[in-house]
């Protein structure tokens, strides 16, 4: 057998498709963001990012980046192992009470990343309920899809925020069967909410646990940006919930937030908590210096918020087809993986605006979009200047005929 033969068919498999992805390099500015610059081989550009998931700029923000400089001079750089063998420091411990207060939890535990803690949480959740079911919206996370996989147990994928199917589904099984009813709040592609108030009401109806994901959410929403949760008054009524660092607050890593007794089983049990180099402490302390942020200041979310209207009420105005919804994602719609690209290349080397192509699979082929993620710190002039960048990059791909793989 030719080894690199299957590797190599397997990439331009990809490449015939227009699934192949290509990752921009980009240098952020501290203090400029949205501003960064791209470097093109030996040329470097500045440019505009519209796709950064860095959603209010909080890494940029000159409080939280002092924060870390000075904890790095404090605890160092790294954390010195696992939780289990001294990597616990003082300064987990705080962020995860605090990860608790925001939640209205009694308890809160930290992972290297959200995926991680999607993946962990979840399958442990799963074997540890033995022979559970589990129903999951068919637009959920990869992270959540793992879980479950690993897992094992009996699933039910429901249509994408059925609630009627949902139930449907729930109702088929004894009400003192182990369910858990896993879904996000803002869904990351279409950026459309979940129906949290009905799934809930569900659960309640037929005794489910519920598993929500609110990474697109904490930071964004609510009083104290703990999410769609909070927005809706649902906090006590959501058993897990599922958060991430690394989107609005600007930093790194994953959390679940529930009960002492689920959070100490997922603690003692998850080997994607267990067996993996815990969080470096300085990253820890500015997290828990965005959360505490972010608490207190409403501003870079009303201006985000303004930003998002704007964006959307220009798009409208000069045709440009886009995924209407309630949240801060604005997803451009393309509908060709080929084009997609193309479109994404003329933004960046025509008119220097950063936003990647969404293909297959992340989203189901014939959906290819660009997602743009307008943040606090664009201006009104950025705005501008991209919708009618957009503008001119539909108009010269409107008329190429872009191959379709055989």
């Amino acid at each position: 057998m030719n080894y690199l033969n299957k590797f190599e068919n397997s990439i331009n498999k990809l490449k015939a498709e227009g699934r192949y992805r290509v990752f921009n390099e980009t240098q952020r500015k501290v203090g400029l963001h949205p501003l960064a610059i791209w470097n093109n081989n030996t040329i470097k550009s500045d440019i505009t990012v519209w796709c950064s998931n860095d959603y209010l700029g909080m890494s940029q923000n000159t409080h939280i980046t002092n924060t870390m400089i000075d904890a790095v001079r404090e605890m160092g750089t790294g954390s010195g192992g696992t939780r289990n063998i001294s990597g616990n420091s003082s300064a987990i411990v705080e962020l995860e009470k605090e990860l608790a207060i925001l939640h209205e939890k009694e308890r809160a535990i930290t992972f290297s990343s959200g995926y991680v803690a999607n993946e962990a949480t979840i399958s442990t959740l799963l074997q540890i309920l033995g022979d559970a079911i589990v129903f999951s919206d068919e637009k959920n996370h990869a992270s959540i899809i793992s879980g479950i996989k690993k897992s094992k147990v009996h699933k039910e994928i429901f249509k994408h925020n059925d609630l009627e199917e949902l139930e449907k589904s729930i109702k088929k099984y004894p009400y003192d069967k182990a369910k858990v009813i896993i879904f996000e709040s803002v869904y990351s592609m279409d950026g459309d909410i979940g129906n949290l108030e009905g799934i809930v009401k569900i659960a309640k109806k037929y005794n489910a646990m519920t598993y929500v994901d609110e990474v697109h959410a904490v930071g964004m929403y609510g009083n104290k940006g703990a999410g769609i949760s909070e927005q809706l008054g649902l906090s006590h009524s959501i058993d897990i919930l599922q958060g991430t660092l690394g989107k609005a607050y600007g930093t790194m890593g994953g959390y679940v937030a529930s009960t002492n007794l689920i959070c100490d089983a997922i603690r003692s049990y998850a080997s994607g908590f267990i067996f993996t180099t815990a969080m470096p402490p300085a990253l820890a302390k500015t997290a828990t210096e965005s959360i505490k942020y972010l608490k207190e200041s409403s501003l870079e979310r009303s201006m985000q918020q303004k930003n998002v209207i704007l964006l959307k009420e220009k798009l409208r105005s000069n045709n440009i087809n886009f995924l209407n919804n309630k949240s801060h994602i604005v997803p451009v719609m393309v509908n060709d993986p080929i084009r997609c690209t193309e479109i994404s290349n003329i933004l960046l080397n025509n008119f220097g605006h950063y936003i990647q192509p969404i293909n297959y699979p992340t989203v189901s082929a014939g959906t290819e979009r660009l997602r743009i993620t307008p943040g606090p710190l664009h201006t009104e002039k950025m705005i501008s200047d991209l919708v009618f960048a957009l503008k001119k990059a539909f108009q010269e791909t409107e008329h190429i005929n872009f191959k379709k793989p055989a």
